[in-house]
């Protein structure tokens, strides 16, 4: 009898493997969702250094009393730049938002805001992404919505544009300023 060499089954197994992963990843109830460890917890802290004469992010800011939003952004992100509008739009509607400028580099990041419009009650200026890291943002943009004492409620990965900004982004933020 010929003896088989592992050789010869290692590749059905790895195979089988992959598939079975693959599987358990398509059966999740939204394969698209990032889950992330911030929701339900006290927002870390966002650096104090401001971006150009913009006011600075201090830790106040993030647990205002009311319903804030955290984005991460870069002037250099196509992305950022298509989300801008309604971010725009919601701070004329009243809505606090703190700005997060991370890998970017000053003077485009400034000229960006001056040119376009600040959206932004407060810039925090993140060169190497240190903050970024701490919020557990993979890249821009990424938006979270704070509770009035500063606890993450959502975590939305993209731009906020769309069917996923109406379908996903705006239900939650209406559920977080109505409670």
């Amino acid at each position: 009898m010929a003896k088989i060499s592992p050789l010869m089954i290692a590749p059905p197994l790895i195979f089988a493997g992959f598939v079975i992963l693959a599987s358990i990843g398509m059966l999740r109830d939204d394969p698209s969702r990032l889950p992330s460890t911030m929701v339900g917890q006290s927002a870390p802290a966002i650096t104090q250094d401001a971006l150009g004469d913009y006011p600075p992010v201090t830790p106040e800011a993030m647990a205002t009393g009311e319903v804030t939003l955290v984005n991460f952004w870069a002037s250099w992100c196509p992305p950022c730049r298509a989300e801008h509008p309604n971010l725009l739009r919601m701070a004329a509607d009243g809505m606090p938002i703190i700005g997060v400028n991370f890998k970017d580099k000053a003077g485009p990041a400034t000229s960006y805001l001056d040119d376009d419009g600040n959206p932004f009650a407060a810039v925090a200026y993140d060169p190497q992404g240190r903050t970024a890291i701490d919020w557990g943002v993979t890249a821009p943009p990424e938006t979270f919505i704070l509770d009035a004492s500063g606890t993450v409620l959502f975590r939305f990965a993209g731009p906020l544009v769309g069917s996923d900004y109406e379908q996903r982004f705006l239900p939650e933020l209406e559920k977080a300023l109505n409670n």
